[in-house]
């Protein structure tokens, strides 16, 4: 098994890049880069921000100016000047008879990048090591679907890769402050749900527990930057009774690069919404308008991107009104799986320090860890649904959505073992369908709502009722997951970013973008969880 010297991972910790020092295509290509994605010259605004120029952008741009004019065809000069990425498939199809667990095994290769070389004009932050993306139009590794790839990985004995990503990721950490959404420019300004902590418990599963004080300075450079009340990203959030809690939130308030377009049409008739229906006040001059306007649409953009932190984008579970994109106010909410994500990186940091002899750390983290799991428990367990839910901020209220996040205390021992009967009878009654488990209650059309499933939220309810004790009903929602998932390859040779668990003979659908196949968390869990429970397949 390959070691990172201590050494390299020393030189690696005193290297210190500051995540704003780095330009991103908007940054670089202005007027260029606004036109490319508003002209929609791609079908998906990520095909251009993951193109590599082919000669300098400051060239680029002095012709850009010098030819744009009447007659000036965009798509052909990107087409000249830009090396445009493979498109978004899996390059790899099988034969439909194939056994899935091979199928799997099989696409680790197909979905490995060897470690990068910085290209220069590129958007791709490289890194040191090799790893797995999740496929399609997925073409860098994503800090949060990593985790649930690792679980598959382990059950396929590809130890080497874990560590290589644990070390790409603590890489990230010691250079950016933190884990970007994905190793790509126009992902710096945020991160995603902190799994490093449950990555560290995979790779000590097989390494032994001093994994956990090697990386003790990552751990708490993570930590650090959901927990640092001075940073700009405004995690941190004071409770009524003066407890701390967290929140997901972008350091930017522009269209996301990725999402441009999107992001700058639904801002734009979200805005008309407000005008026409006359919530201005009569008198308000053309100035005051104006910076009206622009602060709505930047606190639209900043919940936007902070809801890509969040993983759950896009969901009823951050709408003010619980059906329209349009009202998204995510800034506005204490999720209950990021607070319960930080309670377990608490208690890692506790035995972290612990394994390094710092035994008095080793409390301060266990006890900040359990006043967190008292607000958690305080705030977002909600007796009359029987559920947990997110908290609103502003309101002081909790969310009237229920949601698969609900699950997350169970499966980070948050939750108090009583509250387990209660919720397992939800569970059952409204989000067990016939492909597992779907992510919410409405379908509104965005792909983090039914009638879908995702791997990542079947895994954490699986596991969490493993922990407290349901392991038939966990058996169940497995099998019938399983079903579902093999049923899909057999007829397609595919696994696919997200499944249709309510109807089993329609696809996934919502989003931005059209399912995805290859993909990374869905064969992490499918391998993990048939194993496991020693499913057909």
């Amino acid at each position: 098994m390959k070691v990172v010297p201590l050494l390299f991972f020393s030189l690696v910790l005193s290297v210190s890049l500051l995540a704003q020092d780095i330009l991103t295509p908007d940054k670089i290509y202005g007027d260029l880069f606004k036109e490319v994605q508003m002209a929609r010259i791609f079908p998906d605004n990520k095909t251009f921000v993951d193109c590599v120029p082919k000669r300098k952008p400051i060239d680029i741009m002095y012709d850009y100016g010098m030819m744009k004019g009447p007659n000036f065809n965009l798509k052909k000069f990107v087409e000249e000047n830009f090396q445009i990425p493979a498109s978004p498939t899996s390059n790899y199809t099988t034969d439909t008879s194939e056994n899935v667990i091979t199928h799997i095994k099989n696409l680790w290769r197909v979905l490995k990048r060897n470690n990068d070389v910085a290209v220069d004009g590129s958007t791709l932050l490289p890194l040191p090591n090799s790893y797995i993306v999740p496929g399609g139009r997925f073409r860098e590794v994503y800090y949060w679907d990593s985790y649930f790839t690792m679980l598959g990985l382990k059950e396929s004995g590809e130890y080497e890769m874990i560590e290589n990503m644990v070390n790409n990721f603590a890489y990230l950490i010691s250079q950016y402050g933190h884990i970007p959404n994905g190793n790509r420019s126009y992902y710096l300004s945020r991160s995603q749900p902190p799994f490093f902590a449950l990555m560290l418990d995979i790779l000590a599963s097989i390494k032994g527990n001093y994994v956990y004080a090697t990386f003790l300075p990552a751990l708490q450079k993570e930590y650090e930057y959901y927990t640092d009340q001075t940073a700009a990203t405004k995690h941190v959030v004071k409770m009524p009774d003066g407890s701390t809690l967290q929140r997901y939130y972008d350091r930017d308030d522009i269209p996301r690069q990725e999402s441009y377009r999107e992001d700058v049409l639904l801002a734009d008739t979200a805005w008309a919404k407000i005008v026409r229906a006359n919530a201005l006040p009569s008198k308000m001059s053309q100035a005051s308008r104006a910076s009206a306007e622009a602060d709505f649409k930047k606190n639209k953009y900043r919940d936007l991107r902070s809801c890509a932190e969040s993983g759950w984008d896009f969901s009823s579970r951050w709408f003010a009104d619980g059906k329209t994109l349009a009202t998204i106010q995510l800034t506005k909410y204490i999720p209950v799986d990021l607070n319960c994500l930080l309670f377990h990186l608490e208690k890692t940091l506790a035995k972290a320090n612990k394994e390094s002899g710092e035994l008095i750390k080793a409390k301060y983290y266990n006890d900040i860890a359990e006043r967190r799991r008292k607000a958690i428990n305080k705030y977002c367990w909600s007796a009359v649904n029987r559920w947990y839910v997110d908290y609103i901020i502003d309101a002081k209220k909790q969310s009237p959505e229920l949601t698969l996040a609900g699950m997350s205390p169970f499966f980070l021992n948050v939750a108090d073992t009583n509250k387990m009967k209660l919720a397992k009878v939800v569970l059952e009654k409204k989000f067990l369908k016939a492909g597992g488990l779907t992510a919410t209650l409405k379908n509104t059309g965005e792909q983090w709502d039914a009638p879908n499933g995702w791997a990542p939220l079947m895994w954490m309810a699986i596991d969490g009722l493993e922990k407290y004790r349901q392991s038939a009903l966990a058996k169940e929602i497995s099998k019938r997951w399983v079903d579902l998932n093999v049923k899909v390859f057999k007829q397609t040779g595919k696994l696919m970013e997200k499944y249709n668990v309510i109807d089993m003979h329609l696809d996934a659908g919502g989003g931005e973008y059209e399912s995805q196949d290859g993909f990374g968390w869905t064969n992490g869990v499918l391998i993990t969880l048939i194993k496991k429970y020693n499913l057909s397949y």
